[in-house]
């Protein structure tokens, strides 16, 4: 781990991350690793992972083989068959799952590319700097997709281990076909209308956002629209208060780590960048009506 970004864990060594998992394997490229997402010996069990952040980038093909809940802005997914995620650099990130996921996993760096040419990542537009994406599917479509990246997987795990350059070609190429894959769905999107697609964004951008980034305001920016526009949008989709999904998102990952983990009340309260604890408390029994101890303490058992 290279260093803190604010109380945020930041990776800046794919093996740094996968130790923190923690997995038991390791990547002899320091650029570049095809994980075969597979679940661990002693059946399920529930797993979390706390907001982080990394330097590289992530995707990955995912197909749910038990029971999970797949939460991303404000939007739940409750046991999806298949999904397609991708996630940039220095994004905010966090999951939670009940090890039922199997799959497709890939990390790397831009310099994994830069024998062909480089900036290529920029090209994709899949990798968008400001928000994850992600795509629901079912199980047909996992597997028409799943060929491609087993021709990448199968290429990694026989060639040159410190080396990888079949699996790096094709790994282009598979991006390139899940581009035009997305393009597709993204054109079916755009039959929605204006405000519609614009509270989708909103939500994508509170989910990698929300920690630092807690007016209208701020998002509005991002967006390039007004204030006022973006909340009369989201009013519009949702019936909703704008400001209440940035809360209610805030307050999810605050009940999230007050239940789940041995962290110092005083230290959650910092990794959700709290001016102090105390604020940190008069939020959180404002919009859970418990002190973040009296609600730990009301859980306990319960996990």
């Amino acid at each position: 781990m290279g260093k803190n970004t604010g109380m945020l864990p930041y990776y800046t060594e794919i093996n740094d991350f996968l130790a923190s998992i923690p997995w038991p394997e390791r990547t002899t490229n320091p650029d570049f690793y095809c994980l075969r997402l597979t679940p661990i010996e002693g059946g399920q069990m529930p797993v979390y992972r706390p907001p982080f952040k990394r330097s590289f980038y992530f995707f990955a093909l995912l197909f749910n083989s038990g029971e999970i809940k797949v939460e991303y802005g404000e939007q739940t997914i409750q046991d999806p068959e298949s999904y397609l995620v991708f996630h940039s650099p220095n994004l905010v990130y966090s999951f939670a799952h009940n090890n039922a996921l199997e799959g497709y996993v890939v990390y790397f760096k831009p310099d994994a590319f830069s024998f062909f040419k480089p900036g290529f990542h920029r090209q994709f537009k899949l990798f968008d700097p400001h928000r994850t994406n992600l795509f629901k599917f079912d199980h047909k479509m996992f597997r028409q997709l799943a060929p491609h990246f087993e021709s990448v997987f199968t290429a990694y795990e026989h060639s040159e281990k410190d080396a990888h350059l079949e699996a790096r070609l094709k790994l282009l190429g598979l991006l390139c076909h899940l581009q035009n894959c997305a393009l597709e769905s993204k054109q079916k999107e755009e039959r929605n209308s204006r405000p519609e697609l614009l509270m989708r964004d909103f939500l994508q951008l509170i989910e990698n956002n929300y920690i630092h980034k807690r007016s209208i305001k701020e998002y509005a920016d991002l967006l390039a629209v007004t204030p006022n526009y973006l909340s009369r949008s989201v009013k519009q989709v949702s019936g909703r208060n704008a400001l209440a999904f940035i809360t209610e998102r805030l307050v999810s990952e605050a009940k999230l780590l007050v239940r789940y983990t041995d962290m110092e009340i005083s230290t959650i309260a910092y990794q959700l960048d709290f001016s102090d604890p105390a604020n940190f408390g008069k939020f959180f029994k404002k919009h859970t009506r418990f002190s973040p101890s009296a609600f730990r303490n009301q859980h306990k058992g319960l996990n």
